[in-house]
């Protein structure tokens, strides 16, 4: 093939990858607005035009014109990047549309349209069922989005259990069973420091459930932050029934969250975990900006952003150092009385609790492997739709040691399986490694991390971000990425060694 016809090549990829760029925004603008804004009685139409979108974005993944642009540039099984002489560039958008157009093409166009039309009525049929505490308003809807989604594992195909394909679609590489071993050995190390935790006594919280005035809670989120980094030139901060990040554009990101006025931590920390995701997609480098690169590689990487701003960040004593005084002028009179030590250690309180994205960061991992032992169960038809709220209750009392008394606390709590993301859970708890493996990395770089945050200089923090992870979007895959910037393979290790050290000091665990 000569370099003129591969340039041709190259260039034609590059325009079809940024229709389908284009159109996923749009797509994502309707979604956004369903979740914001959108009045109820337009449930109906709107998941009509979240199908046709859906489908016209399958139709040019899968299209003939593609597959032969691959073809044509040397992308195969044994070689997704295609020619060596492509740039390196090139080359990682070519492997990246080569995996989205295998795993599509195998996926019928009906199929695709019909999910996407599921996704639009299961979402505002899952508010209505929430609000209520009622799962038998769900139920049918979920039965439809199950039988949806196993058809869709079918049809993409898997060599030992059927969440290997939906898995595979948000941590490219990850199995099922790979997910079963390392979470059935983090569980074990969380559960013996639970219990080191719960054999002393507990931290004072009560502080955090009094009156915080939610439009004081919105400017306060508001401000921070803005100084962690997130440009609200290019973003929004509004509120939804679930707390989400999504990107309608370069300059586009715009998150949610939502605000309790007798609980503090669920409305600064949520908006700090979704700001870490909006920094992530504001982040991608100006070389693949624009193009189906400006992707997050994983939504495990996703999540180590997230997750490394709202605990690692967020929830450390260096953090409250700065913004304690802040957070006593926003909320004059209500916290005047706590010191920045009993503040540090209430915000990092460790008890088994029903809400996932309330959890502290030793039971957090737990939540997750009750949602994907509920979802391989669920796939592999040894449990039903129907038993899901009996099958949750059993789930938490093994692993939280707690049982939720409605729907609201239990099986409805989130938002996922009315969007069919079947296989997202664990991508929350891969989250966590990534983060304590990607800190480690940051603080040999900057030992003196600490005292950069208690000063309020967040700016070489995002820095080392943007250059170590975010601007590379999906050019590399997350094994790869993990690798390049930390030296190695993923490893729960320094996420229980950060553990260890942090909440052993909180609740003097070592002490004589």
């Amino acid at each position: 093939m000569s370099q003129s016809a591969r340039e041709k090549a190259i260039e034609r990829l590059r325009e079809i990858g940024r229709e389908i760029y284009l159109l996923s925004h749009v797509n994502a603008l309707l979604g956004w607005d369903q979740e914001t804004y959108m009045p109820r009685a337009a449930v109906e139409e709107r998941a009509e035009q979240l199908s046709v979108l859906e489908g016209m974005i399958h139709d040019r993944i899968t299209s003939e014109e593609l597959g032969e642009l691959l073809e044509l540039l040397g992308a195969e099984a044994g070689n997704p990047g295609g020619s060596s002489d492509l740039l390196p560039v090139d080359r990682a958008l070519v492997r990246h549309v080569y995996r989205h157009y295998t795993r599509q093409t195998r996926i019928p166009g009906d199929l695709v349209r019909a999910i996407a039309r599921q996704v639009g009525v299961s979402q505002q049929v899952w508010a209505e069922a929430r609000k209520a505490s009622d799962f038998s308003r769900f139920r049918p809807e979920l039965e439809t989005m199950m039988e949806l989604t196993t058809r869709k594992a079918e049809a993409l195909g898997y060599k030992q259990h059927p969440y290997d394909a939906l898995v595979d679609e948000f941590e490219p590489e990850m199995t099922t069973a790979r997910l079963t071993d390392l979470f059935d050995s983090l569980g074990d190390r969380l559960s013996s420091l639970l219990d080191r935790i719960s054999a002393v006594p507990q931290v004072e919280n009560d502080f955090l459930f009094r009156t915080f005035p939610e439009d004081r809670q919105r400017a306060f989120s508001r401000s921070v932050i803005s100084e962690l980094g997130y440009c609200f030139d290019r973003g929004r901060l509004d509120q939804s029934t679930h707390p989400f990040t999504t990107s309608l554009g370069a300059d586009d990101v715009r998150i949610t969250n939502r605000y309790l006025e007798n609980f503090f931590n669920a409305g600064i920390f949520g908006s700090i975990h979704e700001a870490g995701h909006g920094l992530y997609e504001l982040g991608f480098g100006e070389e693949i900006r624009g193009n189906l690169l400006a992707d997050g590689t994983s939504l495990g990487i996703h999540e180590s952003q997230s997750r490394f701003w709202e605990n690692m960040v967020g929830r450390s004593r260096s953090f409250w150092e700065y913004y304690l005084p802040r957070a006593r002028s926003h909320f004059p009179g209500v916290i005047d009385d706590i010191d920045l030590e009993r503040w540090y250690r209430g915000i990092n309180r460790v008890e088994p609790s029903l809400i996932r994205v309330e959890a502290d960061e030793v039971t957090y991992s737990l939540h997750i492997v009750l949602r994907f032992r509920l979802e391989t169960a669920l796939l592999s038809g040894d449990l039903q739709v129907g038993d899901l709220p009996e099958a949750w209750r059993e789930q938490s009392s093994s692993l939280l040691g707690v049982v939720p008394e409605s729907d609201a606390d239990g099986v409805l709590q989130d938002i996922h399986w009315s969007m069919g993301a079947v296989g997202y859970f664990p991508t929350y708890a891969l989250g966590n490694l990534y983060a304590a493996q990607f800190r480690s990395a940051l603080l040999r770089d900057y030992p003196g991390l600490d005292s950069m945050i208690a000063s309020g200089d967040f700016k070489p923090v995002l820095k080392w971000l943007r250059q170590k992870i975010h601007r590379h979007g999906s050019a590399l895959t997350p094994g790869e990425l993990c690798r390049q910037v930390t030296g190695g393979g993923l490893s729960a290790d320094f996420f229980i060694d950060y553990l260890e050290d942090k909440y052993g000091e909180i609740y003097r665990l070592n002490a004589d």
